[in-house]
């Protein structure tokens, strides 16, 4: 209940974001005071790494001094992913009586609005439609190609595919720590799609699973777009699965919110590629 209207923008603050992503690397843990929602993180790999996120009540967001007086009264030195909208509404000169104040670049998220990606009009997704119309001129023949919700008997087929999908990345520890830590947040995600109260969609061609989406829900404007995977040796996938995504999942929606882009330039340029309406920064703050 204290997620179905909690204030902020960041895709943190997305409930599967928050359980899906409890895993090896990182562990968090919550507690309830009265009418507030406290949740702390800690890395498994750097005990000493410990941090909060902002707290959510159903009486409204914390002033910097009550910020400032809960993270002392639990043991934290710091609070991370606080939104920068959350900063501007406090306003930053009154935060920093209290913190210091440092962007986490990573973290951004690209907003986008739902009804831009629904209709792709205009010059700037020309590139975006042309692939959507090579995609189906190549692939989506004679019902070739199937696009349907992703329900749990989905699930084997959806973890076959992210099998496949991860050899071709090396999604573990050893070569990249970030997939190896997203596969497994996919895996909870996806083995637990109803107690998540999350949404998906699944591309099947020729009855094969080519590419999966699943989304959650943000605010009552926003949604998250958490996860999206497909083959990328076809051509027009991505972009017709975006499409999708954006028509089935986000339609009630008026923003779309597709996470960060890590620092990964490839996926900073494709997020960018969509043209997004927003970003929102997140800030660590550090008890002064």
């Amino acid at each position: 209940n204290y997620f179905k209207k909690q204030p902020y923008n960041l895709s943190l603050y997305s409930l599967l974001s928050l359980i899906a992503w409890n895993n090896g690397l990182i562990k968090t843990y919550y507690t309830l005071e009265g009418n507030r929602l406290l949740i702390g993180n800690e890395s498994t790999l750097k005990p000493e790494d410990r941090w909060l996120i902002l707290p959510i009540s159903d009486t409204g967001v914390f002033t910097p001094e009550q910020l400032h007086d809960l993270a002392i009264d639990h043991g934290f030195m710091h609070y991370c992913f606080v939104p920068g909208d959350y900063l501007e509404a406090i306003g930053r000169q009154k935060t920093e009586r209290w913190f210091k104040i440092t962007e986490q670049p990573e973290f951004e998220d690209y907003v986008y609005r739902s009804e831009d990606l629904i209709q792709l009009k205009g010059n700037r997704y020309a590139k975006k439609r042309n692939l959507i119309h090579q995609f189906a001129r190549d692939y989506d023949q004679n019902g070739h190609v199937m696009v349907e919700d992703l329900k749990s008997v989905d699930t084997d087929a959806c973890l076959a595919f992210l099998d496949q999908w991860c050899r071709q990345r090396q999604c573990d520890l050893e070569h990249d720590e970030g997939l190896a830590c997203e596969r497994r947040a996919l895996i909870t995600t996806l083995t637990h799609m109803d107690i998540l109260e999350s949404r998906g969609i699944v591309v099947r061609i020729d009855g094969e699973i080519s590419a999966f989406a699943i989304m959650s829900h943000l605010n009552e404007k926003m949604g998250v777009l958490n996860f999206e995977k497909a083959f990328s040796d076809i051509r027009g996938l991505y972009q017709f699965l975006d499409n999708e995504c954006a028509k089935r999942l986000f339609s009630e929606y008026e923003f779309i919110n597709k996470e960060s882009d890590m620092n990964i330039a490839e996926l900073a340029q494709s997020k960018k590629s969509y043209h997004p309406t927003l970003r929102i920064k997140s800030y660590r703050l550090a008890i002064l």
